[in-house]
């Protein structure tokens, strides 16, 4: 198997993972921002054994150190908006506002990595926009906040990915991973003090303990590194056409868990069916542009 073959296939798992998290943001009773501060706090915890309780980190230039902790910040805003979409609306608006991820990318990785600029990759990530309009035209009033939530979640997500793609070298994927959680638990609790009170509680109760130790051990730790190694043989725009796949896998999980088909109409569906199909033509159409390059 090839590296980038495999590459394609930890995404996916990545993916399927993290669509697991919207499923369990839904079900885990905390706030946005509590739920992401014990995620990423029992993550890091989970990532010290193997950072060698950080003595590999003195290995790292302090720049990039400092970057990887910058990168955190926007990781722990780009989480606390994806629950905030969650909360404010259900697990399929969240999921289907983030598939405007590449749209973003396609803009912003060519400044950023120094990348050429791609039409094909613009223009597929223009045509996700129709089908998206036709999923907040139908949807009613109370849940726009939570999908116009989740499109800040989108570009948060497409701003640190590409960050991560242009910095992936410098580190391992343990290093960058701890740093970036650390970081992320770091600017949370600076903000925690703030936003405590009778609505926003820190403790979970009950079952919130075992959706919160699958959700930072499972869909952060385990997808969050292999999504790293992945990145050093795809570009951040390959990465997040694939992550776009994170509403289809997302979407059926709340299909069969949440039982979230009875709240969406078929218009919904209509246009997460297009998403999928755009996504799925991007490596063919790619692949017929490189081949007609190179003749």
């Amino acid at each position: 198997m090839t590296n980038t073959r495999l590459a394609y296939l930890q995404l996916h798992l990545a993916v399927l993972l993290y669509g697991l998290t919207a499923i369990l943001g839904d079900l885990i009773s905390l706030s946005a921002i509590s739920l992401v501060w014990w995620r990423v706090l029992i993550t890091s915890l989970s990532l010290l054994v193997f950072v060698q309780w950080g003595k590999s980190l003195l290995r790292l230039q302090k720049q990039d150190i400092l970057s990887y902790l910058g990168i955190g910040v926007i990781v722990a805003l780009h989480w606390i908006t994806f629950y905030g979409s969650i909360k404010y609306a259900n697990a399929s608006i969240a999921l289907a506002a983030m598939a405007t991820t590449s749209l973003f990318t396609s803009i912003i990785e060519p400044p950023i990595t120094g990348k050429k600029f791609q039409w094909l990759e613009l223009v597929l990530g223009l045509l996700i926009i129709p089908p998206m309009a036709m999923i907040a035209v139908d949807l009613d009033l109370s849940l726009l906040k939570g999908l116009w939530v989740g499109l800040l979640s989108a570009f948060l997500a497409s701003v640190f990915a590409t960050l991560n793609k242009k910095m992936v070298g410098r580190a391992d994927a343990y290093q960058i991973s701890f740093l970036e959680m650390s970081s992320a638990f770091l600017f949370i609790s600076m903000l925690l003090p703030f936003v405590i009170g009778s609505e926003v509680t820190l403790m979970p109760v009950g079952t919130d303990w075992i959706y919160l130790i699958i959700l930072s051990l499972l869909c952060t730790t385990l997808a969050y590194v292999i999504s790293l190694k992945a990145l050093r043989f795809v570009s951040a725009f390959d990465a997040n056409l694939v992550i776009n796949l994170e509403p289809v896998y997302g979407i059926l999980l709340a299909i069969i868990i949440l039982k979230e088909h009875k709240e969406m109409s078929t218009l919904f569906y209509l246009g997460m069916l297009l998403i999928m199909m755009i996504v799925l033509c991007h490596p063919f159409l790619k692949k017929y542009q490189t081949k007609k390059f190179n003749l």
